[in-house]
């Protein structure tokens, strides 16, 4: 996984995440809305860590997100062909983290 951030300026961060064929995103939360948006890929898993339960996630690239917060520890699974997105977060102040480890 590879994760950069882009732009930084008060609350907003700006984010593009790359995870290859297999690769998955460290567990964490998610405390902020955010707008997403695939540039390459084709399917996720999401694996929540208090059950186990996983949900199968179908995405194209250009499909566009508007992601609500949520404190349920997860992560991604990459299911598929490598993906890419890129990330805007709308953080309650500056020096928030933008997804903290759960």
């Amino acid at each position: 996984m590879t994760e950069e951030v882009l732009f930084q300026k008060g609350t907003t961060l700006v984010r593009r995440q790359r995870l290859e064929p297999g690769e998955t995103t460290g567990w964490h939360v998610d405390p902020y809305f955010r707008v997403s948006v695939v540039l390459h890929g084709d399917s996720l898993e999401l694996e929540y860590r208090d059950n186990g339960e996983r949900k199968q996630l179908r995405v194209t690239p250009g499909q566009v997100d508007l992601d609500e917060p949520t404190l349920r520890p997860h992560r991604a699974l990459n299911t598929g062909s490598a993906y890419e997105e890129v990330t805007i977060f709308f953080r309650d102040h500056e020096d928030a983290p933008h997804q903290p480890a759960a």
